[in-house]
Parts: C-alpha cells; structure tokens; sequence
C-alpha cells in the first residue's frame, strides 16, 4: 500500500477526542472534525522532557526521521506516557517538487496527511500574503515620493511564494519613477515564517516584525518595518496563523504541527509556540529539526534553544544502512565516517545522543552490528526503529532507550553574541564544519561593515548551504575536513533575530525537477491518489 493508501485505510477519531488526552478540548477552534487551532495562551503547566530528532546527512532514498519522530511518539503512548509531538508544516514545493510530502510514511504517519501536505489551516498563505504586503509597502512608498530616502539599490526585503518556480528568482519590477532588481523567496525561507516561529506570542510577534530590517537609506542608514507602518496590518494577516495545529497520528495521538522553515537556508524548527504547547502538555515532547545535525540541529540548539531556554533531554540522530553506504561508494566501512561526523557535531552540544538506524527489511544482521558496534566506540547510545512497518510497536526500543537517560543538561552557547560576525562565523565552519579557510565575497565583506556601523550584529549565525555535505560542496560526501569555503552573501533577519551566512550555490527558490511530483498527483471520485 502507498502512504496515502494507508493513511486513507485509518479511521480518524474527532479531534475533540484527541484534545480530551491533552485536556484542552476547551482551548480549540475547529478546523473541520480532524484538525483544530489551539488557543495557546490558555495552555499552563510546567515543562515536560524536550526530545530533538535530526539525523546523518541527507540522500535521495531518505533517511526517515519525521516517520522516526511519529513513530517514537507512538511508542511512548503505547508505555503509557503522556506524549505529544511538535512537527513543521509541509511546503508546497517539496510537495509538488521532489521531496514529496513531510508527514511521515507508512504505518508512521500524521493524518489527515492530504490536508496537512496542502493547504491545511492557511498559515503558510498568510505568511505568504504578509511578506507581501511589506514589499507592496516599499514600492507603494517609493512611487508616492520615498519620504524615508530608500535607496532602490539596497532594498533588502524580498517577496515570496510557497511553490518552487525558479523564473521568479531574479526579475526586475518597473514602476513610474524607476526600475529595480527583485528576487522571490520560497515561503519557507522568509523571514516572516521565521519570525512566526521564533515569536513567543502575539506582543513578541509585533516586535519582531517591527524590526525586520527593509533597506537602506541613500546615506546608508537602515529602514525598518516599523517606518513604514504597516505591522498592524501584518499582525491581522497572521493573528490566526500564529496559533499552532493540533492533529493525530495514524494511532490517535496528539501532533501540534506549526510553522515550516527550511533548514537549508532558514532554522529548520517547529515553532516555538508549538514546542512550549507541547512541553506544557506532555511529559514528553518529540520535535525534529530539519535535514542532517550540521543544519537542523545545530540552529535548533544555537537559534531556538539560545532565545528561549530549552534544552533537549535526549537527541536522537536517525541513519540508515543505506544512506551509510551511499557516503562510502555502496562500502559501509567507508561511510560510516558520516555516522560520526554528525556525532562530533552533536557532542558540541550534548552528551545525550541516541542513533537510531531506522531499519529496512534487506539489511542485514552483520552490517547492524557493525553499526552498533560503531556506537558504542563512540560512546553513544543505540536503537533500531521498524516504525514504518510497524508503527508505534516498531520504535518501542528506541522509547526505551530514551526513557532510560536521567541526566540533565543545560544549554552551553558555541560562541559570544557579542563576538564580531567573522569570529562567529569561524567558530561553526573551522571548529564544528571543520573547513581549514573561509573566504569572503566582496558583497559578504561589505554587508558585515554595514552590520556591525550599524550596531546590527550581536546576533546568532544562520548557515545557509546544501544540505547533502557537511562541506559548502554537496558532493564532499562522508566527512569532508580541511576544505575552503566561500561566504558569498550575508542577509540579516532582524526581526527574527539571526544572521543568515550563504555558501556555495545555495539559493531561496529552488526550482523543479525534471519529472515532478505534481504530475503524479490528481483527483479520482474526490479521493486524492498519487500524493506522498
């Protein structure tokens, strides 16, 4: 059976039910019978335990930690632990791309999986339409006399769009009184769906959208949101969004889902509100961080945990055989050495880290026990989860091997804020990327002196860069060290609160593959069918 075959084959139970185990059936606003809005500020309580969920370095046969992430959820319900998850929101563009869908995969997954994977209850569209608002305000100010003096040339602000079209990632607008180079985002990149995620409620939302920094002036002073006057107007857009989603998994337990920045190029995390629902509801709080450890994680620890407190009781690094395999020519011993790539990059951060090989039915008894014999040199936990056949009861000994870490940790920052941007930078490419020499782009070079004139840099760093090597090379496989590697653009999320550092060829609008999702995916008796 496909995903969608399988997710169809699942009653779904009302989602008051599925509120009645997190006893907040009172706090909902019902999007249908299967999904509802939480009203946030009514959640009280004290936190539960916090476990993260990334993994080694991406494939393309997909290492399955979102179907990880639901089926330990599984597993901790099926102990009888109060549980719940705090998952992203699908992008269209991976949907109709070539990543597909983002709500787990066979017996491991969160349902209604059609409506979460498409438009669900709006809130990329509203990030979509108040990113766009801000850059019709530019342009509207502009044309009716730039009473701010913005310089045309240096607006940094860009528009976007939550589907991938790679046309739109230059184009040039002509207006009455000049013309201007422009760009467009994928929503997922946006600083609006970052600030949406890193807000803690609606107050904090206001400011930081009062801080996005927009442009500058023709004698180089910065332009904020808040000169223009239109976060009013925003805060309406998204006063619905910023509320997170509660939906069930496949076994009827409760998934707040909200928020879906790439991690890639933005934090790769749920939203903050969804993660603290979460944590004020259960005992145990499962959340995943985009792509491999050297993204997700780390900007989950260095972004997320830094502004907001929170630290992981236990990290769980997903791997495959197969992906293993593929970071050493189809040699497990070669590949392996991106297993403890990921694992140096976590111990930065924590001591308590679990791989779990999430296991498919050809591997063997002799290359799992290579792989967990590799664990235990390295001084790290081990598990194997069957959650995608066998849901909830495949990732039981996972659940086990987590509930059985009981020290705690506190969060430990990997630099100074107040560091200038270069040694901050330094500090995650030579010390955690291991690259031997950072090269800057005159632009990059130029933006920094702007920053730091400005008193604009005493604020994370956000590494944008393929998601297929630890390197800025996406084919440096394994685990690549002593490599140079080129700053070539910088772009400051003020309102959200970091810096964001581009390497490679990474870009904000991805394009469409050759044989697209899209063309797979169609409608049959008012079923959707092709979706996955």
């Amino acid at each position: 059976m496909t995903d969608i075959e399988i997710a169809h084959s699942v009653e779904l139970k009302h989602i008051n039910e599925i509120a009645d185990s997190l006893s907040i059936k009172n706090s909902l606003e019902l999007y249908g019978n299967y999904k509802a809005k939480i009203n946030y500020k009514d959640i009280e309580g004290d936190y539960g335990k916090l476990v993260l969920v990334t993994a080694t370095s991406p494939t393309p046969f997909g290492e399955g930690k979102t179907t990880v992430s639901i089926g330990l959820l599984d597993a901790m319900c099926k102990l009888g632990i109060k549980a719940s998850a705090s998952l992203r929101e699908p992008s269209l563009g991976p949907v109709f791309g070539i990543k597909g869908g983002a709500t787990g995969g066979g017996k491991s997954q969160v349902i209604p999986m059609e409506d979460i994977n498409l438009n669900f209850t709006g809130d990329f569209h509203a990030i979509t339409a108040a990113n766009n608002l801000i850059c019709a305000a530019i342009d509207n100010h502009i044309f009716q006399g730039n009473n701010l003096n913005i310089d045309e040339s240096r607006i940094v602000f860009n528009r976007c769009l939550d589907v991938n079209d790679r046309a739109l990632k230059d184009i040039s607008i002509h207006s009455k009184n000049y013309e201007r180079k422009e760009k467009f985002d994928i929503t997922a990149a946006s600083e609006i769906m970052a600030i949406l995620c890193l807000a803690k409620d609606m107050d904090d939302l206001k400011v930081k959208l009062d801080n996005i920094l927009l442009a500058y002036t023709k004698d180089n002073k910065p332009i904020f949101a808040s000169n223009l006057n239109v976060t009013g107007s925003l805060l309406v857009l998204l006063k619905d969004a910023i509320k997170p989603n509660l939906v069930q998994t496949l076994e009827h337990n409760p998934v707040i889902i909200h928020g879906g920045p790439f991690a890639n190029i933005a934090h790769g995390c749920s939203s903050v509100i969804a993660t603290t629902s979460s944590l004020k509801l259960s005992d145990y709080c499962i959340t995943e961080a985009g792509f491999g450890s050297d993204l997700g994680a780390l900007k989950f620890f260095d972004i997320k945990c830094r502004a907001n407190n929170l630290m992981p009781h236990a990290t769980v690094l997903v791997t495959t055989i197969k992906a293993l395999k593929y970071n050493g020519n189809d040699n497990l011993n070669e590949g392996i050495i991106n297993l403890k790539a990921h694992i140096d990059i976590l111990k930065n951060m924590t001591k308590n880290i679990v791989v779990c090989l999430n296991k498919f039915d050809n591997d063997t008894n002799e290359d799992i026990e290579y792989v967990r014999n590799y664990c235990q040199e390295q001084k790290v936990r081990f598990a194997i989860s069957t959650a995608y056949k066998d849901g909830g009861e495949g990732a039981i000994d996972l659940a086990n091997e987590i509930l059985s870490i009981d020290n705690k940790e506190n969060y430990h920052p990997l630099y100074d804020l107040n560091l200038p941007i270069k040694d901050k930078i330094k500090s995650i490419l030579e010390d955690i990327y291991k690259a031997s020499k950072i090269n800057y782009s005159e632009e990059a070079l130029k933006i920094i002196s702007d920053l730091e004139k400005n008193n604009l840099d005493k604020l994370p760093i956000c590494i944008a860069k393929t998601q297929y090597s630890i390197s800025d090379d996406k084919d440096k496989l394994g685990y690549p060290e002593n490599y140079e590697v080129t700053v070539k653009n910088i772009k400051l999320y003020n309102g959200a609160g970091f810096i964001t550092i581009y390497l490679g060829s990474i870009i904000t609008m991805p394009g469409l593959p050759k044989s697209p999702n899209y063309e797979k995916i169609y409608i049959e008796e008012n079923e959707i069918v092709g979706l996955s």
